[in-house]
């Protein structure tokens, strides 16, 4: 009985053991999203170049499309925002921006100190399209479908190897 003592601390201690272990092989920017392979949630939102106007996920049905959330007040959106401007250069995609939980004149002088390669720009000023998108952080960049189902979501700021292994061959695939 004094040997089953001293084993079952033991047991839970390689318990604990093989759950950090397991923890550690994770990648932490491969949050599993509910919302793969479910219908964009809508939204219609003021555009931030043109504010009188606005945007909707209803005004991009029928076509493959990238929504980038990003802030100016965001240090990793500044590494991936020169390689957007690239894709957008590119014409592989239309790229739509959602400016999360900013100010609008930040958001301006940004784009207009690094450049824009949104083909739109949605503002979400309060972050509730944010919530409704399941946006952990910013940046986060999500890929969808001609019929508005989202397909991937990548956390983080998007590097070049993420862009060419996983982007743009599914954005290939979706527009075929």
């Amino acid at each position: 009985m004094k040997s089953l003592r001293y084993l079952a601390p033991l047991g839970v201690f390689l318990v604990i053991g093989a759950f950090l272990a397991a923890g550690l092989k994770l990648n932490p920017r491969e949050v599993p999203s509910p919302l793969i392979d479910k219908a964009a949630p809508s939204f219609e939102l003021p555009r931030l170049l043109v504010m009188e106007s606005s945007v909707s996920a209803a005004d991009l049905k029928g076509k493959v499309w990238l929504l980038n959330v990003w802030a100016s007040w965001c240090v990793a959106c500044r590494a991936e925002h020169s390689l957007l401007n690239e894709l957008a250069a590119q014409g592989l995609v239309t790229l739509v921006g959602l400016n999360y939980k900013d100010a609008p004149e930040d958001a301006r002088a940004w784009l207009r100190e690094l450049g824009n390669p949104y083909d739109m720009i949605a503002v979400d000023e309060k972050g509730q399209v944010g919530i409704d998108w399941g946006v952990y952080g910013v940046p986060e960049t999500f890929v969808i479908d001609r019929t508005g189902v989202i397909r991937y979501k990548h956390i983080g700021p998007v590097d070049r190897k993420v862009l060419r292994e996983t982007i743009l061959p599914l954005v290939s695939q979706l527009r075929s």
